[in-house]
């Protein structure tokens, strides 16, 4: 795979912004691919991106927020159901022939979905982080994130979105997933 370089802030709104910026990036990568045979790569590293970003967020992100925000856990659980929702399509998309319009297609409804979901994490979660927790604090969210991003699942499990099953149930589908991505590269 692709080893991803982006500036990472020492904070994790900016960091978890930052991530969102590239992962809208991605989808055009794949999407404007010249040559659809060219899309695997690609797909690959958004898939994965995808996978450990809303892992780490699902950890850690949305509990704070949920103590923090007004309505909390209204937020919350809104924005849990879109994961699970991403994580079904995306689950979904990658069982399809990358060079079909059916993949072009169900690519294009993810990507509006997960760009419409990052729009309301940074409306309705961010700012109650930025409120409620000190610069000091919002560096170590952000560096957990990144660590929690280092042995998350590569690939979407839907229906492992609570902060509870994804420390119970990431570790071991974190070591399937990457175990199946080394079989994968070397065997083609």
């Amino acid at each position: 795979m692709t080893e991803m370089i982006i500036e990472s802030p020492d904070e994790v709104i900016a960091f978890l912004k930052a991530q969102h910026n590239l992962i809208e990036d991605m989808f055009d990568q794949v999407l404007l691919a010249s040559d659809p045979e060219a899309r695997e790569e690609p797909f690959a590293a958004l898939r994965q991106l995808l996978a450990v970003h809303e892992t780490a967020e699902e950890m850690l992100v949305h509990p704070l927020a949920r103590s923090k925000a007004d309505a909390g856990d209204a937020i919350v659980d809104a924005r849990l159901k879109e994961e699970h929702d991403a994580k079904a399509l995306l689950s979904d998309i990658e069982k399809l022939d990358i060079t079909s319009e059916q993949f072009i297609d169900q690519l294009t409804t993810l990507r509006e979905a997960v760009l419409d979901h990052a729009e309301s994490e940074e409306i309705d979660e961010f700012p109650y982080l930025e409120k409620g927790l000190d610069i000091n604090d919002l560096k170590r969210l952000a560096t957990a994130v990144r660590a929690a991003q280092a042995i998350a699942p590569t690939h979407p499990h839907a229906g492992v979105e609570s902060a509870k099953l994804n420390f119970v149930v990431g570790p071991f589908a974190s070591m399937l997933d990457r175990a199946r991505d080394a079989i994968r590269h070397v065997t083609g």
